[in-house]
Order: C-alpha cells, then sequence, then structure tokens
C-alpha cells in the first residue's frame, strides 16, 4: 500500500496526543486520519480497502 506511512505517521501522532492529555490535538488527528482512510479507501483495491478497516479498528482508545 503506498499510503501505508501517511498512515502510521498520523496514528503515531494521536497516540502521542493522547498520551499527553493532548485532546484536541488527538481530535484534530482523528479527523485527518478518518479523512486519510476514506480517501484512499476510495484509491485502493478492494484487499487495500479490508486492511483499511481492520487499521481503523486497531486505532480505538
Amino acid at each position: 500500500m503506498r499510503h501505508d506511512w501517511i498512515l502510521d505517521v498520523l496514528t503515531d501522532l494521536h497516540a502521542y496526543a493522547c498520551r499527553n492529555e493532548l485532546p484536541g490535538l488527538a481530535d484534530k488527528v482523528e479527523a485527518a486520519l478518518d479523512a486519510a482512510l476514506r480517501e484512499i479507501s476510495g484509491q485502493e483495491d478492494a484487499e487495500t480497502g479490508a486492511v483499511l478497516r481492520l487499521f481503523k479498528r486497531g486505532r480505538a482508545h
């Protein structure tokens, strides 16, 4: 998947914001991650879409 790096960066940033009690940043990063997942899933094939759904499920806090 060619966009996996941005999902990793956003996930790491979200985890950082949550660990450091930065709820406003965590909310904004989560919104960015949701937008990235929506846009990427619209560009990729069905197999990648399944991977993205698993990725999104795994980041729930």
